[in-house]
């Protein structure tokens, strides 16, 4: 294997070495991935794997309110975290790494960032999606892991008076272009604070909360958009009617001991995975955030 990495980009379903990033015809790639640098072959995932995401509202702040205990707990074989709010060219990896790992996308230091643990070494990693719009905030990180593209994503919030809504929108179409990219090459698990309750079932107070950032009718018809492109969301899937199941409570109002939520996290999958899906869950009693985990464990051999 090389001692550097290689850029392989990938436009219109074809993959070509290239140098200095730029593709052999010189069109624009609709994305990239930097190989890394060890054997395909060492790779030893199982054909049944877990995997979390989480919300963390700043690394540094969980990791003192429990973060290594629970990754120890967890058992996941990978563990995708949001709003890291660090900057990993600062950071020692004994601190953060807990032995999983680590690949982080973040731009400013205490602001956004998104990052995968992981327990077995991917074949590729790409950090944000284009257009170049969305690269720099440290809100998109992808994984091959060779069986599936995991991708990893904060999604921006509309913000006070849906003022940042138009760019939520824009990010929502380009995200559902860019996942249907991979969906052509191989399976797509998204997770991660998608900053969306879908429908009133995934929200306490619906009522009270029309035209608010996370329901407004544009960011649900975004999910609803992305769930007819080919995707799943996993947790309504197998629990399609059940109520009261949120992933996120404000700080005020003693909302969580309440159960106050909205559900914003989630796992989307493409439907061909539909059969490997063995469960998806809420950790709603896991502390250290404003938001729990959640997750699924899928088994591969099904497909």
């Amino acid at each position: 294997m090389p001692t550097q990495p290689i850029l392989v980009l990938i436009a219109n379903g074809h993959a070509d070495t290239a140098k200095n990033g730029k593709t052999q015809d010189n069109e624009t790639p609709a994305f990239r991935f930097s190989l890394l640098d060890f054997p395909h072959n060492l790779r030893t995932m199982s054909k049944k794997v877990k995997l979390i995401s989480w919300n963390v509202n700043g690394l540094r702040a969980c990791i003192n309110k429990g973060f290594s205990e629970f990754a120890t707990w967890c058992e996941a074989d990978y563990l995708c975290l949001q709003e890291t709010k660090v900057n990993p060219g600062t950071i020692p990896a004994d601190d953060f790494s807990f032995g999983w790992s680590t690949f982080h996308c973040a731009e400013k230091k205490g602001y956004s960032g998104t990052a995968i643990f992981a327990q077995n070494e991917p074949t590729a990693v790409q950090e944000d999606f284009q257009p170049e719009d969305h690269v720099g905030e440290g809100r998109a990180i992808t994984l091959d892991t060779g069986d599936f593209y995991l991708v990893n994503t904060y999604v921006p919030n509309a913000q006070g008076e849906l003022a940042r809504l138009p760019y939520r929108m824009e990010w929502d179409r380009d995200l559902r272009t860019y996942l249907q990219q991979l969906d052509k090459r191989k399976p797509v698990i998204l997770c991660g604070d998608l900053n969306v309750a879908h429908n009133e079932i995934d929200i306490a107070r619906p009522d009270a909360n029309r035209r608010s950032p996370g329901f407004s009718d544009e960011e649900r018809e975004g999910m609803n958009q992305l769930l007819d492109a080919g995707f799943i969301d996993t947790f309504r899937c197998l629990h399609p009617d059940e109520p009261r199941h949120y992933s996120w409570w404000s700080y005020r109002g003693g909302a969580r001991e309440r159960n106050v939520g909205w559900r914003l996290d989630y796992f989307i999958i493409s439907e061909r995975l539909r059969p490997a899906l063995n469960d998806a869950f809420i950790l709603k009693d896991v502390m250290g955030s404003d938001h729990c985990p959640v997750g699924i464990e899928l088994d591969l051999s099904k497909l």
